[in-house]
């Protein structure tokens, strides 16, 4: 990951993360961005170190097209909080495993923003990170025909996959 932000031309979703440890997991919401074809890109920012930097990453978001960011951190876990404080885009959080209490710090910090200042906070890990990525799909899927197309048909293939219960006997 680059030391300096990268912006992608027509990206509608920005991963951000707190430092590049957090990337293996938050491939998931990379994988599942790209797997329905919505552009994204996905960036190191750390709210304490790079808050400038961030700071403009966020400031420039909206113009650029990006309609939600998803935020990765672990630990304090500031940097949602910070990005959700710096623009009125959606911001989606994902706490991180750091290194106590297998993320359940981060996800607390994350959970616990003050009135006035939403952040929308998913699981630990990267099932957080895949349902982070889904629900700024099915945000995206209200104005966009062609990401609705694609969520609809990810929805049905996920039920078609469920098998119906064998008939009970007796």
């Amino acid at each position: 990951m680059p030391d300096q932000y990268e912006t992608v031309a027509n990206a509608k979703i920005g991963i951000l993360m707190g430092s590049s440890s957090d990337w293996p997991t938050m491939q998931a919401a990379a994988k599942t961005l790209r797997d329905l074809d919505v552009p994204y890109e996905a960036n190191v920012i750390s709210a304490h170190r790079a808050p400038r930097r961030l700071e403009h990453y966020c400031g420039s978001a909206e113009e650029r097209g990006i309609r939600a960011l998803i935020c990765a951190a672990g630990g304090a876990a500031h940097l949602a909080g910070v990005a959700a404080a710096l623009t009125p885009i959606p911001v989606l959080a994902c706490p991180m495993k750091a290194w106590s209490l297998e993320g359940l710090d981060s996800l607390l910090s994350m959970a616990q923003m003050p009135k006035g200042i939403p952040v929308a906070t998913f699981a630990i890990g990267s099932a957080g990170a895949t349902n982070a990525a889904l629900f700024s799909v099915a945000m995206l899927a209200g104005t966009d025909e062609a990401i609705d197309a694609r969520y609809r048909a990810f929805r049905k293939a996920q039920s078609d996959k469920t098998f119906p219960l064998p008939p009970i006997e007796g």
